[in-house]
């Protein structure tokens, strides 16, 4: 260990963390200062990395929890040498820079998580260490370990508050993740001043009941913070947390240990005072140690040896187990090939709740798709989610294929972040819909990060009866639909929820949410021949009905024009989603004198993406439109003339069975009857 090199790496991360913050006029200089040592001991003696190249697959990984604390990790990474300047750091939370306020998955080389919202970074490194110890069971062999690193974490005291920490690190210690290695930055300040003020529980008390190895240091010991890392590990069985008390701040005269250095620049008087401290000139901007430099170059070779090593290993694997590699080539492709999965066959007339069709195409995905792998919130029987023969990821099984959540919601959904930001793997998960609000953060992290995470959400409306307004989700489908990037599908049938899965697979550039059934839904025959193209395009024509009485012709094999109809325009547009579609068709039948075309419109915000042709071909202009949807209005409005021709609900559900609930909700075949017979 070289503590000269160390202490310049410390001042270096003083420095430029300063000027960065006060150039910017904005930013939070205390954690970066404070953690400087323990930072470069990461980047200079622990990790197993290669700036060259960044998405190397069994590179350690380094999450930095406490985001907010970004400069110090940008410092890091400059100085290590990955792809940003001196230049990148000057433009600190400027526009369109490399180097944001908080740490950015896809924006900054290094980074491995977008880190921002408390305890999410820590969620994600327990998925990312689930990840690791899956994939190095699959593909490991006596003789070479190619899948053989650790996933280290920098969390603060505000992560350890938030409820995702403590979710993910209960299952991390029920799972044993040996390899997931926390480092706590034990400074006792938050925003608004000591953190006695709300906190007074024994942090490492509470995580070795969780079944962690825990230990404390200093956080300015370079020689005691890596024996205690050596000793963590050893340790095979627990993850670890180590505790290093700190300083927020530390190398400020007159803030060192105040909360307000945590979230604002120091003051230009104070940024001197500071670099006089450490005795760097007033006037050297942006100061970096050549001794700091010169150690990272040196430091660039050995870990370019380590990783040409790794290649060679690599290499030597691959000629030895063909298979093993074949297999590995489907685990780390960008894209998943549907066309070689076999869906279930569902006849239209049966009745299937979606959730249970859901259920059979998941377990013929997961024999095509090797990779797949999810599990629920403790409600897989209700979601149909369980992966039939494919055993349950535990401390003694790292090849199962079902992950069991526990009641973890929130830490469920920053764990499945982890998961996909690792790779070699496609995870899903699954809860009621009423309970994505648990998940929300995680949820709109993973629309930012552009991860391909699918989420089973199922008892989509108030059909789920008796359990009452608190299990009925009314506003849930508006509520996701309005995260950018995250694609939300509401099926009508089996046969639609199949074509959904496979859009969720065939997605490589954000989310989807499935919102599924818990009540039986009728199989329909659809009127266009090209359905599972076109829904695909977010909404086409399940439905055409003609103007004689009860109903009159559905088989047209285009579903683009009425075939009943001298100009093929139809009086009346249905738009309806999920379990409403089959309601709508049914009513449509029993309509006289009037033509109606239904609409089963799978995703609104995917219909809207088409060319204007084929949205007014499903949505003739001029023609009345009514909407159906057992749930809030808010979004539908941009279909409809007004707020009469939409049928929902904007008011919370009652307790009751779901039929009733519903009809009493105004969600009904009568209902729907009586507005399409209004005169438009």
């Amino acid at each position: 260990m070289n503590r000269k090199a160390l202490e310049a790496i410390a001042l270096s991360v003083r420095s430029l963390t300063v000027d960065a913050v006060q150039k910017a006029n904005s930013g939070h200089p205390g954690l970066p200062m404070g953690c400087a040592e323990l930072g470069a001991l990461i980047y200079a003696e622990i990790l197993k990395h290669n700036p060259s190249d960044p998405k190397w697959v069994n590179r350690d990984r380094f999450v930095l929890s406490a985001g907010h604390g970004v400069v110090l990790q940008y410092a890091l990474l400059y100085m290590s040498g990955y792809d940003l300047s001196l230049e990148d750091l000057k433009a600190f939370r400027q526009l369109g820079s490399k180097t944001p306020g908080h740490p950015e998955y896809g924006v900054t080389p290094g980074l491995e998580t977008t880190t921002g919202p408390l305890g999410q970074g820590f969620g994600n490194a327990v998925g990312m260490a689930i990840a690791e110890t899956a994939l190095a069971e699959r593909f490991n062999t006596e003789k070479q370990k190619i899948i053989d690193h650790y996933t280290y974490v920098l969390a603060g005291d505000g992560d350890l508050m938030e409820g995702v920490s403590a979710e993910a690190a209960a299952l991390a210690g029920h799972l044993g993740l040996g390899k997931l290695i926390v480092f706590y930055d034990s400074n006792r300040v938050t925003i608004e001043g000591s953190t006695d003020i709300t906190w007074s529980e024994d942090v490492l008390k509470r995580f070795e009941a969780y079944g962690w190895h825990v230990s404390s240091g200093d956080m300015y010991d370079f020689e005691g913070t890596m024996k205690l890392v050596e000793e963590a590990r050893n340790e095979k069985n627990k993850p670890s947390i180590i505790m290093l008390k700190s300083i927020i701040a530390k190398g400020s005269p007159h803030l060192e240990g105040n909360p307000k250095s945590h979230g604002a620049p120091l003051g230009e008087e104070e940024v001197k005072a500071v670099k006089k401290a450490l005795g760097i000139p007033e006037d050297a901007d942006f100061y970096v140690s050549e001794d700091a430099l010169s150690y990272f170059r040196e430091k660039r070779s050995q870990w370019q040896r380590e990783y040409e090593n790794w290649k060679k290993l690599f290499e030597e694997w691959k000629r030895e187990n063909g298979e093993l590699y074949t297999q590995w080539k489907e685990y780390f492709a960008e894209r998943i090939n549907t066309d070689s999965i076999e869906l279930p066959r569902f006849n239209a007339g049966e009745k299937v709740a979606t959730r249970a069709a859901s259920g059979k195409v998941l377990n013929a995905v997961a024999k095509a798709v090797p990779n797949l792998i999810g599990g629920s919130a403790d409600l897989g029987p209700s979601n149909k989610t369980k992966l039939e023969g494919m055993g349950d990821f535990s401390r003694d099984d790292r090849k199962g294929r079902n992950l069991h959540f526990g009641v973890r919601e929130h830490g469920m959904g920053a764990i499945t972040n982890g998961i996909a930001l690792h790779g070699g793997f496609r995870p899903f998960c699954a809860t009621f819909l009423v309970f994505s609000d648990y998940m929300r953060p995680p949820i709109r992290l993973a629309s930012m990060m552009k991860l391909p995470v699918i989420y089973v959400f199922t008892h989509d409306s108030v059909f789920v009866g008796e359990d009452g307004p608190t299990h009925q989700p009314v506003e849930h489908l508006a509520a996701l639909r309005t995260i950018p990037g995250l694609v939300t599908l509401r099926p009508g049938d089996a046969q639609e929820t199949g074509e959904a899965w496979l859009m969720a697979l065939e997605r490589t550039d954000g989310p989807t949410a499935l919102a599924l059934s818990r009540q039986g839904l009728l199989v329909y025959e659809k009127s266009d021949s090209d359905w599972k193209k076109n829904i695909r395009r977010g909404a086409y024509i399940v439905f055409e009905g003609g103007s004689e009485s009860n109903g009159g012709s559905a088989g047209n094999s285009s579903g683009n024009s009425l075939s009943n109809s001298p100009d093929g325009r139809p009086d009346v547009v249905v738009i309806a989603t999920g379990s409403e579609v089959s309601l709508a068709v049914s009513a449509a039948k029993k309509i006289s004198g009037k033509k109606i075309r239904v609409v089963s419109m799978i995703s609104p915000e995917l219909f809207l993406q088409n060319d204007r042709e084929y949205i007014d071909n499903i949505l003739p202009p001029g023609i009345r439109r009514v909407v159906i949807e057992a749930g809030i209005s808010l979004g539908w409005e941009r279909f409809t003339e007004g707020e009469d021709d939409i049928i929902s609900i904007d008011r919370f559900g009652e307790s009751g069975p779901g039929s009733e609930v519903a009809r009493h909700l105004g969600i009904s075949e009568e209902a729907l009857i009586e507005k399409l017979k209004k005169a438009d």
